[in-house]
């Protein structure tokens, strides 16, 4: 797909967004992000829902999101993934809204492939302490929408909270299992599935 730059960086910053706070920035909060005008936001946001690029759902506030098989890359070094925050392995927390990077080359000093549809998370808590995943850890992610049982998920629950738990569909609800006999499953109707965990990353000093 031939994308400006401009239409890259604001394909990378609804991408985030969504990631860190469930839902895409508005066109004055894009303007501001990359130092054009509003109206200039706005065209090239339609020259990208034309494209294929963005879904935008009808006379919805903030509801633009990167369309179904869309992959945008971060940087051209493959193991550089957005570091968009920390998760909460232990109770939900508020999602933190600082964005960095993480460079995974700095740990592994290897090449990977997979830097389009990944991206990391510093775990905050223990409750996955006993499937290996510990306190200030970094889970490598691959972007999802869609989970299954016994999927190691980040979860976006219904009120604006993160957490990192195994998933677990149920009969009439959605089970998060800690790996912790310290906490309690989380059970709710519904979250939403923010990434599925493929890696864990351990820095010893």
């Amino acid at each position: 797909m031939n994308l400006t730059p401009k239409q890259l960086r604001i394909l990378q910053l609804i991408r985030d967004s969504r990631i860190r706070r469930g839902y895409s920035p508005t066109m004055q909060e894009l303007a501001d992000e990359i130092g054009v005008s509003k109206v200039t936001v706005f065209e090239h946001v339609e020259a990208l829902i034309k494209k294929g690029a963005l879904v935008r759902e009808p006379n919805k506030a903030r509801s633009l999101s990167i369309a179904d098989g869309i992959a945008v890359p971060d940087e051209s070094r493959p193991l550089r993934y957005p570091l968009v925050g920390k998760i909460a392995a232990g109770h939900p927390i508020e999602k933190v809204e600082d964005i960095d990077e993480i460079d995974i080359s700095d740990f592994l000093g290897a090449a990977g492939d997979k830097g389009d549809s990944m991206f990391a998370l510093k775990v905050d808590g223990d409750s996955m302490r006993d499937e290996g995943i510990l306190n200030g850890d970094i889970i490598l992610l691959e972007r999802a929408q869609v989970a299954h049982n016994g999927d190691r998920i980040v979860a976006l629950l219904e009120d604006g909270q993160t957490t990192l738990k195994t998933f677990y569909k149920e009969s009439d609800h959605i089970r998060l299992q800690p790996a912790n006999p310290d906490f309690e499953p989380i059970r709710v109707k519904f979250c939403q599935v923010q990434g599925i965990v493929k890696g864990v990353v351990r820095k010893y000093t």
